[in-house]
């Protein structure tokens, strides 16, 4: 047995210091910065370099485009306004956006555009934070019309580029029917940009003003938000998507001049925040605490439960374990949790090393940040290597089956 040290065998921190290692040392991944957290006493390791030919040293405080693994975190400000019943779940959503009343609903989810039937009922707070609102990326749904036009009216990203401001992205979202009736089916992403447009609204100022005031500050994430400022942009690396093919490093995103290195006009709620390792960790370790931070409380211990606990039914997460299984073979078993909750992935079955009611999430950009209740554990993993290839999916993977491994039980 290994010597006991913070929740941790020695041994196992080894073996998961050199798998790491291996994963940098492969050349596939240039660099990481990974933590976890266990006992109240938190392990880091920084290895690899910025940029996939060399150059400064990936170091603790680096800061990563997080991508998905945006939305546990971006989700917190409509808790805070649902603790302050300024949002009610079962509400309509169209006093505050009037761009989805009246909603029509495509009569068949992969037909045309133009033959559509009335919307049941209104959408509502719970469909956007559930993300079954009736619109959103659905695998079985690529080669629908729904789909291209979606595609086209509302995608953006680190890679294609920057969105409209919010008041013009909605109403193009608005000119769209729905695939699916409100309520009905889990669809990803798309929901959470909309609740960032919600909070906005509601707020009465911008998501991040109002997500840097009741969140971020008062947790410490002082290197969390939707942009890096010049005098932190030598600690971002470049954002690389490997070609599929060759492996060969393409640049996603270059760090000076590049997209997170000023404000945005649309600040995505589902994919925008750029972060470090120590800054998730503090939102993580608040969610661990049901909401509280010190002597500080930042959400109602319901509004977390709410979060972190299964939200769909048994069709539902039917629907969503069969999209993800059309993409095992890329995401390494990524996907498969079978629940989801507001914002963030929850698993409800034993599916691999993590236990059942382990919650979070991971990036497209090589992101990934769970907790579970069950071990008492929070861990991080932060690359610049984009899911273009399986290798920082495969990174992902291996760092989780390890850290649970190393636990000190």
């Amino acid at each position: 047995m290994g010597h006991r040290t913070s929740g941790f065998t020695e041994a196992g921190l080894r073996r998961l210091r050199d798998l790491l290692a291996r994963h940098v040392k492969s050349r596939k991944i240039p660099g990481l910065v990974a933590l976890v957290s266990r006992g109240g006493r938190t392990h880091v390791e920084a290895m690899g370099t910025m940029s996939h030919d060399g150059g400064a040293p990936m170091r603790r405080d680096t800061i990563f485009r997080m991508a998905s693994t945006s939305k546990p975190v971006t989700m917190a400000a409509a808790m805070v306004l649902l603790d302050e019943c300024r949002l009610r779940l079962d509400d309509p959503v169209d006093p505050w956006l009037p761009e989805l009343a009246d909603r029509r609903v495509l009569e068949r989810p992969d037909g045309p555009l133009d033959e559509t039937v009335p919307a049941r009922r209104p959408i509502t707070v719970r469909d956007l934070l559930t993300s079954t609102f009736g619109l959103g990326v659905d695998f079985e749904l690529m080669d629908s019309p729904i789909r291209d036009a979606t595609f086209e009216r509302t995608d953006y990203s680190v890679v294609s580029g920057p969105a409209p401001e919010p008041d013009e992205w909605m109403r193009r979202l608005g000119e769209l029917p729905l695939s699916h009736q409100p309520g009905e089916r889990w669809q990803y992403d798309l929901s959470n940009e909309v609740v960032g447009v919600l909070v906005a609204r509601v707020a009465g100022r911008s998501l991040e003003a109002f997500l840097r005031e009741r969140v971020l500050d008062p947790l410490g994430m002082v290197d969390t938000g939707f942009h890096v400022p010049a005098d932190g942009i030598d600690r971002l690396p470049p954002l690389y998507g490997p070609d599929p093919r060759t492996g060969e490093f393409l640049v996603w995103d270059e760090a000076a001049g590049g997209r997170v290195s000023r404000p945005p006009v649309f600040q995505g709620g589902g994919g925008g925040l750029v972060s470090t390792v120590d800054d998730y960790h503090a939102y993580f370790a608040m969610l661990l605490n049901r909401g509280a931070h010190g002597n500080e409380r930042i959400l109602s211990r319901p509004a977390v439960e709410l979060m972190t606990t299964n939200r769909l039914t048994p069709e539902q997460e039917a629907a969503r374990t069969a999209m993800y299984r059309s993409m095992a073979h890329l995401s390494s078993g990524q996907g498969q949790h079978g629940g989801w909750g507001f914002g963030m992935a929850v698993r409800t079955r034993r599916g691999d090393y993590a236990p059942v009611g382990q919650f979070g999430w991971d990036g497209g950009t090589g992101t990934s940040a769970y907790a579970d209740r069950t071990t008492g554990l929070t861990g991080v993993l932060l690359t610049q290597v984009g899911m273009s290839t399986p290798d920082s999916p495969r990174a992902i993977h291996d760092f989780w089956a390890t850290v649970y491994q190393a636990l000190d039980d």
